[in-house]
């Protein structure tokens, strides 16, 4: 069973930084796909960026230039650094891992952008 634990959420002003990680744990596939979705009051879910064990990367329109997506395949830990953050970002960001037909979920971590 695999279990993904976010953190590094909190509140930041229009402008500032933060960095978010994901661990997983458990019994993992060395060949898997992790990314980071995220999901705003009253808006549906939407996927911010994701990347391959192999370490390719793709990120949603919305946040390309601004966000960087990572992971360290020995730590099973991947990273969203944040940059330049607006109002805009506040969300629950997610976590998620695939593997085949398996997927699994963390329990998220919200981000709130300051005006």
């Amino acid at each position: 069973q695999v279990q993904l634990v976010e953190s590094g959420g909190g509140v930041v002003q229009a402008g500032g930084s933060l960095r978010l990680s994901c661990a997983a744990s458990g019994n993992i596939l060395s060949i898997n796909v992790m990314g980071w979705h995220r999901q705003a009051p009253g808006k549906q879910r939407e996927l911010v960026a994701v990347i391959t064990s192999g370490g390719d990367t793709n990120y949603s329109d919305s946040v390309k230039g601004r966000f960087t997506i990572s992971r360290t395949n020995a730590k099973n830990t991947m990273y969203l650094q944040m940059n330049s953050l607006k109002p805009e970002d506040t969300a629950v960001y997610y976590c998620r891992m695939s593997w085949g037909y398996f997927e699994v979920w963390g329990q998220g971590t919200l981000v709130t952008v300051s005006s």
